[in-house]
């Protein structure tokens, strides 16, 4: 028989003799589970509906944690197949609650006793309680949150320098053994209680005993696990992340594995900033470029054959950069490049591009470090590293006033707040709408029959404050659609597409603490009509390097040059 929730009575289920397995699979897609269940329910449940419609061969036992669990076990049984679902008393503090349950599991020894045919076991019952749980000594990093599918949490574990503890109710089940008895009520009140004594899951009246999760000196950091739909989580995440010292990051995923690259990305730069680098952040002179705001790049310094050279490489959606530094931080020279349909090869164009603009070659290179989303398929490289930590690296050493980066890249968006040395403080990531991106500004453009260049200047030359509402790309593509057929100036249209990315973008960083200085990298940056946007949104000014597309290669060559 499989199980879903921690509260599940396994061990009275091996009293009968039966195996079981936790229920918790990986999805693929939800192609069957759509056509019963509405799509924006809890991505688990839609999970469960999809692993059953596919497989069934065993029965299901379920308890009534939430709505949404309780629909998966109706749907499931309307499709005729075997279902138990037990009534979970959501009061984990009196007497009345385990009572309750007490009945329920009573009820459920009459009703196994007769499906099977057979006697409950009290010898089986007692012999299948387990306490090998998950023991780790030392620093560690806590998974919380919502439950986790094994895929997942092994991607967490992959990519961690720390061992991982999983807590949410996939790791933490810990049922005490009851005293000994032969009065089946007395026992089953014994266990009701201990199963309810657990570390209680957040739907649960009193959630005081999840303390015993964070009150651990060994504990060095949290990864927060939501699930699409499943909000109750939330409200406890935005507690830890106010309250304790260690970082917090938050990961949501509608439990398939389809966004393994961008989740990889946050957890690189979680577990880059958690573990504190003993390196001196170096700095460079910078200046104003009038009221344009750009910050200008060190003086490329000539070659000496004296010198030891860096290179940084960026691969992101849509540029491939290079950057070569030398031993005393001077950028030698950039590079930057389409990225084409092999990482790869576009991030050796873009360095062999930098080389040649030098007269260097490929050996006089001592360490690469390459950074963005293809980053791990760069052969040449000594190291790996987020774009996230790159960026702040970057940006950081453009100008050490700098607190908070906007970068907003072809395929995402970021803000990402450092402290006075350039450390990562905390970051926030757009990865699953193309609203407030480049590649949204692209659509936009297209729908305009406007160049990229022609969409940077004409917002600045508005007479209609039109303010796009739609938080979607597809949708906001078709309501300025509507506002080109009612005749509305090109110039009033792309001022509202300019803020409504400055809004969202803006909206996302206010998760946290905006706080000046502000830079903004990569493409985007060369939009002044979207500068200005996040200007009046922010009421500060906005600073644009000389060259915004090159600050996570910066960043990566000068990681390279400390490692």
């Amino acid at each position: 028989m499989k199980y879903a929730c921690k509260y599940t009575p396994i061990e009275l289920l091996a009293g009968f003799g039966m195996k079981v397995e936790l229920l918790n699979p990986t999805a693929e897609n939800y192609e069957l589970s759509d056509q019963y269940i509405h799509s924006n329910v809890c991505s688990y449940s839609r999970s469960i509906i999809e692993e059953r419609l596919r497989d069934c061969c065993d029965p299901i036992i379920l308890t009534s944690c939430c709505d949404s669990i309780e629909r998966a076990g109706d749907v499931l049984k309307t499709l005729g197949q075997e279902v138990y679902i037990l009534n979970l008393p959501h009061h984990n503090d009196n007497c009345c609650s385990k009572l309750l349950y007490q009945k329920e599991l009573l009820k459920l020894i009459d009703e196994l006793s007769k499906a099977l045919n057979r006697e409950f076991d009290v010898e089986k019952f007692y012999d299948s309680f387990d306490y090998g749980g998950e023991e780790i000594s030392g620093p560690y990093v806590s998974v919380m949150g919502a439950r986790i599918n094994s895929d997942l949490l092994e991607l967490i574990k992959s990519e961690s320098p720390l061992p991982v503890k999983n807590n949410t109710c996939t790791g933490i089940r810990s049922v005490e053994k009851p005293p000994q008895t032969d009065d089946i009520e007395e026992l089953m009140a014994l266990y009701s209680d201990a199963l309810l004594s657990q570390i209680p899951c957040i739907r649960m009246s009193d959630i005081s005993k999840r303390r015993d999760l964070i009150e651990d000196p060994n504990l060095r950091g949290i990864i927060y696990n939501t699930v699409n739909f499943c909000d109750f989580y939330t409200f406890e995440y935005s507690k830890l992340k106010s309250a304790l010292d260690v970082p917090v990051l938050k990961i949501e995923t509608d439990y398939t594995m389809l966004a393994t690259e961008q989740i990889k990305t946050r957890l690189g730069a979680f577990y880059e900033n958690m573990i504190t680098k003993k390196i001196k952040t170096p700095t460079c002179q910078t200046y104003y470029a009038g009221t344009d705001t750009r910050v200008a790049l060190n003086d490329r310094s000539p070659m000496t054959s004296s010198h030891i050279y860096y290179a940084g490489i960026d691969t992101g959606s849509t540029s491939t950069n290079a950057v070569i530094i030398d031993d005393k931080k001077n950028i030698i020279s950039f590079a930057i490049v389409p990225t084409g349909v092999k990482v790869a090869e576009s991030a050796q164009k873009a360095l062999d591009e930098a080389l040649r603009k030098t007269g260097l070659e490929i050996g006089d290179i001592s360490k690469t470090v390459a950074t963005g989303y293809g980053r791990a398929r760069i052969d040449f490289r000594a190291e790996d590293v987020t774009e996230i930590t790159c960026h702040a690296k970057g940006a950081y050493f453009l100008n050490p006033k700098v607190r908070t980066i906007i970068d907003i890249g072809g395929q995402d968006s970021k803000v990402i707040r450092l402290d006075e040395k350039g450390n990562v403080t905390d970051f926030v990531m757009n990865d699953k709408c193309a609203a407030g991106t480049g590649r949204f500004i692209e659509m936009m453009a297209q729908s305009l029959q406007l160049s990229l260049e022609e969409m940077s200047s004409y917002g600045l030359k508005w007479d209609e404050d039109i303010a796009i509402s739609s938080m979607c790309s597809v949708f906001a593509q078709s309501e300025v659609v509507s506002l080109i057929a009612s005749d509305k100036k090109l110039e009033d249209i792309v001022h509202g597409i300019n803020n409504s990315i400055a809004s969202k973008i803006v909206a996302l960083g206010r998760r946290g603490k905006l706080e000046r200085e502000f830079i903004m990298t990569v493409g985007v940056a060369r939009n002044i009509g979207v500068v200005r946007a996040f200007e009046d949104k922010l009421d500060a000014e906005i600073i644009v390097p000389e060259e915004p597309d090159i600050c996570g290669a910066l960043g990566a060559a000068l990681i390279a040059s400390e490692i």
